[in-house]
């Protein structure tokens, strides 16, 4: 078993986690405030992007292959190096779909 360091850009918060566990699960256990909801890799409430270093995600059904190269589900992503992620970060399929909603700020249409 492998342990990994993770930094999370913008908040100084720093965990290790073996290659062996989610993301997700050492958040949790470390106190981070860390979304989720499904936690079976398809809402992508726990979606991060990916800055430095890589994960596997096999299980990982809500993201494209093109899209699992620069994001991790937490609840699905397993370090396999030392990793530098932006959480709330969610790849460009999704966002357009936030944006059209207007769950983003200044998408939603003035009346």
């Amino acid at each position: 078993m492998t342990e990994y360091t993770i930094e999370f850009v913008g908040t100084g918060e720093t965990i290790t986690c073996s290659d062996k566990e989610t993301i997700l699960s050492r958040c949790l256990e470390e106190g981070i405030a860390q979304e989720y909801s499904c936690r079976v890799g398809m809402c992508l409430a726990c979606s991060a992007e990916i800055i430095d270093g890589e994960v596997t995600q096999p299980a990982a059904r809500g993201l494209t292959d093109e899209e699992a190269e620069n994001y991790a589900l937490t609840c699905m992503a397993r370090p396999q190096s030392d990793l530098k992620l932006d959480r709330g970060k969610y790849p460009p399929s999704i966002e357009g779909d936030l944006e059209a909603s207007g769950a983003i700020d200044g998408a939603a249409a003035d009346d």
